[in-house]
């Protein structure tokens, strides 16, 4: 070997060494973001959500052949009912969704695809980590990094070769708390009410109901605009105008009027389930106790040219629901002829532990009721997915079905279904109008905050339930507050700790980068020690071609 190749292979690997050691550096970087935790909760001894929280895997694309052992990283693009099962099959490490901050940007079919695949995998049971991230920049680069990594791995096998040892960068993904997880049973439910006495004694009650918990693929992500924020809204609304009719002995019904907001409704509506129970078995004296001529449940009403009334059994002729549903069917075919209004009957099986609807939970004990919604199915994905938000919400339509309720709540109130009575008498009007900047400021406190039963205690979730209390207060009579507290001993709900976690990224190179850049450390060192056992066979090498030169 002459002293200028042996020259030039130094120089080539020096700078080769130097240039993969400064590529190495982003290795040592990494990155630490809030990850939040699938659901996991029991309810009646059956386990839902994912029982795993330990993540230490490195990232890989959906897009992989093989994901076992890894943590598989998604856009909403990417997340699919099939894609998740494909990855538990694999049994990966973890699962990753990345959730995109501006949700309205999203088109609706993706929306609609990712609420499908997210009711889909709430209904199973796995070990496996589901975490959920909102994207940023860092994660957004780590997603492109591994997408662009999979595509590489499709090429040859001299190019993937090349690039694992040379170029390639994986992401170690890590979740840095390492507590086991636990079961929290001490859950508190918390219920309001409030009443309008009406004018007289013996008088049959009206209730109007509305849960206010929200429920998704993530509790801390959970904001349920729709589902059930509007039911909420209208029913603070409906409380401040039917006070101005209570307000006066000359318009005050005949009727009592009982307003409740519940807790634990997205979980087999348990917060209503318990207010029934003391109210019917351990209250002396209670308006349930007496005549109930209905109760009507509002559930998901910001959207659709649709209602659907969702009955357990059809009403009969001549009962008080009966003629409820006939003034609200005058009122949608005077004022809003375009909305279809229809009924879904379902017969309550006590062979089930679930209930769909609210009002079951009245039907149960015996007392009608129906609900109230512009969905036709309860098994609907709006009602429980992570993208319900104002996206969701059509704040006109809001108002329409809100007016729609009052109108035919005061129509039944006052008798108005003789024939002597103008059918497009409107009651709420002028001063008795729906206020949409109210309407609009309720709704948008209610959809900026995540209402999941397992954030009550949190500062701002209590925070909101005080404020819901003050505004029932602020119209209503005998307001109280029910807190009901599980049996610790044989919980019917018990949810689980951990579900906001610290996750950290850290980028690195592969094991095959190790080996290639010892390979090249080597044959440097190698070099270097050639040239030194034979100095003077180089030196008299390196003097003849001077002189060769020189001549």
């Amino acid at each position: 070997m002459s002293l200028t190749v042996l020259s030039r292979v130094a120089a080539l690997l020096l700078l080769f060494v130097a240039l993969l050691h400064a590529s190495a550096l982003p290795a040592v970087s990494s990155y630490e973001f809030t990850a939040y935790r699938m659901q996991q909760y029991n309810i009646q001894q059956k386990r839902h959500g994912c029982r795993g929280a330990r993540v230490q895997a490195e990232a890989r694309s959906a897009d992989e052949p093989v994901l076992t052992r890894r943590c598989v990283i998604m856009k909403l693009l990417d997340f699919s009912i099939e894609r998740y099962l494909e990855a538990l099959r694999q049994t990966a490490a973890a699962v990753l969704i990345l959730l995109p901050k501006n949700i309205s940007a999203v088109h609706q079919d993706i929306i609609q695809s990712f609420m499908v695949g997210e009711s889909e995998a709430l209904l199973r049971d796995t070990i496996i980590p589901t975490y959920v991230v909102p994207e940023d920049e860092q994660l957004l680069f780590m997603y492109e990094e591994v997408k662009h990594a999979a595509a590489t791995r499709a090429s040859s096998i001299l190019v993937r070769v090349l690039r694992s040892m040379v170029i390639a960068s994986a992401f170690q993904i890590l979740v840095t708390n390492t507590k086991p997880i636990k079961p929290i049973t001490d859950n508190t439910i918390t219920t309001l009410e409030g009443v309008l006495p009406g004018a007289g004694e013996d008088l049959p009650t009206i209730i109007i109901t509305a849960h206010y918990d929200s429920y998704g693929l993530s509790p801390w992500l959970s904001y349920g605009a729709d589902s059930n924020g509007s039911g909420v809204t209208i029913l603070l609304e409906l409380a401040r105008l039917f006070r101005k009719l209570y307000s006066s002995t000359h318009s005050q019904p005949p009727y009592h009027l009982l307003f409740s907001l519940t807790g634990g409704g997205k979980y087999n509506f348990i917060g209503t389930k318990k207010f029934i129970e003391e109210n019917m078995d351990h209250a002396e004296t209670s308006l349930l106790h007496d005549n109930v001529a209905f109760v009507l449940c509002l559930d998901t009403l910001a959207n659709g040219d649709e209602l659907f009334l969702h009955v357990s059994r059809p009403p009969k002729p001549g009962t008080p629901q009966h003629t409820f549903v006939q003034q609200l069917e005058l009122v949608v075919s005077s004022r809003f002829p375009w909305v279809k209004l229809g009924m879904v009957h379902k017969k309550i099986n006590l062979g089930e532990t679930t209930v769909a609807w609210e009002h079951e939970r009245y039907a149960i004990r015996r007392i009608p009721g129906f609900t109230l919604s512009h969905l036709g199915d309860p098994k609907a994905e709006l009602r429980g997915s992570i993208l319900d938000t104002m996206l969701h919400v059509d704040l006109r339509k809001m108002k329409r079905n809100a007016i729609i309720i009052a109108e035919s709540l005061a129509r039944f109130m006052y008798n108005l279904s003789d024939k002597d009575s103008p059918k497009d008498i409107q009651v709420f009007k002028g001063q008795m109008e729906f206020q949409d900047s109210r309407m609009s400021t309720l709704m948008s406190l209610l959809a900026s905050l995540p209402r999941a039963m397992q954030l009550d205690k949190e500062p701002k979730n209590a925070l909101l339930v005080n404020s819901l209390e003050h505004e029932l207060r602020h119209y209503l009579h005998q307001v109280h507050r029910h807190t009901f507290r599980q049996d610790k001993r044989d919980p019917e709900l018990t949810f689980f700790d951990q579900m906001e976690q610290p996750m950290m990224m850290y980028r690195i190179k592969p094991a095959a980068f190790d080996l290639f850049l010892g390979g090249c450390i080597a044959a440097y060192l190698g070099t270097v020690y050639y040239a030194i056992q034979n100095f003077e066979y180089l030196y008299t090498k390196l003097k003849a071609a001077v002189k060769s030169k020189q001549q």
